[in-house]
């Protein structure tokens, strides 16, 4: 049976409004929100990734694919927020969230609450992005099984009111299983695998190419190997983590699915062209459209 969202906080019950400031909307009234289900109710699937542009890319694909009417540019509903860009397609928002898990908590806090004023039943939030990978060659994609941050553990830390928290990392198993057959039969490989997430881009993954850098190239290879060999690791990127623990806290299915563009294991720096690199990042849209054609089906 299909169920709308209850998130995990008792305060949002106390209040008699709601405006998500970095989404730009205002829900005025949280008592009576026929104004957002009318314009949200519908919602199924949630796809987040890091730029506006792809995000946009991303809607004007799936309009095509789920067959909806409509030749204009898609409107940007949280354009005046000059934040995020935010794209309606049928049942689907697609969202895009910047680099990193501090900007990415930020509108996700914002779309959980979302779609719990609009009531949407059973919503998937979808993470689709570039990522480099490790051992495996650029162009697989990478459905995580399960994040592990920096310091290799499978969960994620957050600073609250001064006190360390750390919550599990995790992805729905069913949407993990979904997303990999949906992706068989390709020309390039899809796997199910672990993730690390990491906060910075450069040392907190190990780079050697970086403003700053106190460690080898033998150190570096030495933990990136130890990322693969033990802990199963073939993707590493900046959200995972932070992703699956919210989404998991709010019992809310989710998935991270992302196409490597370089293999760690033999060099630091993106050297593909720019053809290929938009061809990879295509992958992982056409994985996603074929679940959501599936999901859709099965719920018809």
């Amino acid at each position: 049976m299909a169920q709308s969202v209850e998130l995990k906080n008792p305060h949002l019950n106390k209040m008699s409004q709601d405006y998500l400031y970095h989404l730009a909307l205002n829900v005025p009234n949280t008592k009576d929100t026929r104004d957002i289900q009318k314009r949200f109710g519908d919602v199924k699937f949630i796809c987040m990734g890091g730029t506006a542009s792809r995000m946009l890319e991303l809607a004007l694909f799936l309009r095509e694919l789920l067959g909806v009417k409509d030749n204009s540019e898609p409107e940007d509903l949280c354009r005046s927020g000059n934040r995020y860009a935010v794209y309606k397609v049928g049942p689907v928002l697609c969202a895009s969230h910047g680099v990193g898990m501090s900007t990415f908590s930020v509108v996700l806090h914002e779309l959980l609450k979302l779609v719990r004023y609009a009531k949407c039943q059973d919503p998937v939030f979808l993470r689709i992005g570039t990522c480099g990978g490790v051992g495996v060659p650029p162009g697989t994609v990478v459905v995580t099984k399960e994040a592990y941050n920096g310091y290799l553990r499978n969960e994620h830390e957050i600073a609250i009111l001064g006190e360390k928290v750390v919550r599990p990392a995790n992805f729905t198993a069913d949407v993990v299983k979904d997303l990999v057959a949906c992706g068989l039969g390709d020309n390039f490989k899809t796997i199910e695998a672990n993730t690390m997430a990491t906060e910075c881009f450069y040392e907190g993954q190990g780079r050697t190419d970086g403003a700053v850098c106190n460690y080898s190239e033998e150190d570096k290879m030495q933990f990136l190997r130890k990322c693969h060999d033990e802990k199963g690791i073939r993707n590493i990127e900046m959200e995972a983590t932070m992703f699956s623990s919210l989404t998991n806290l709010c019992n809310v299915k989710a998935g991270d699915i992302c196409v490597t563009l370089i293999d760690r294991l033999k060099g630091d720096q993106v050297e593909i062209s720019m053809e290929t690199k938009s061809e990879y990042e295509h992958r992982p849209f056409i994985i996603v459209g074929r679940y959501i054609q599936k999901i859709l089906a099965s719920t018809t």
